[in-house]
C-alpha cells in the first residue's frame, strides 16, 4: 500500500517547508507585504521565526517584525498565498 498525502494538505506543507528552510538557513529575503493600513511595504530581512497564534500563522523577521502570513505576498518572488483557501 502506497501513502498518499491529502491533496488539500499539500499546499499548506509546501508553505510550511519553504518557511522553514528560510529561518534554518538564515537567508536574506526580499518579503512584500501589506501592513495593517493596507499599504504595500517591502522588507529586506531573514526570517527568524514562523509560528501559529489564534488560529493564524505569523512570520517573525530578524528586525522583529511579526507579519500575518495571509499579508505576504510574496517572499523573494514566490507567493505563499498559492494553494491557500
Amino acid at each position: 500500500m502506497t501513502f498518499q498525502a491529502e491533496p488539500d494538505r499539500e499546499p499548506q506543507r509546501l508553505i510550511q517547508d519553504t518557511l522553514q528552510e528560510y529561518r534554518t538557513t538564515g537567508r536574506m529575503a526580499e518579503i512584500i507585504y501589506r501592513d495593517g493600513a493596507g499599504q504595500v511595504c517591502i522588507a529586506h530581512d531573514v526570517i527568524r521565526d514562523v509560528f501559529s497564534r489564534a488560529g493564524s500563522d505569523f512570520v517573525m523577521l530578524g528586525r522583529g517584525a511579526m507579519l500575518e502570513l495571509d499579508h505576504i505576498m510574496t517572499i523573494d518572488g514566490w507567493s505563499p498565498r498559492v494553494g491557500m483557501s
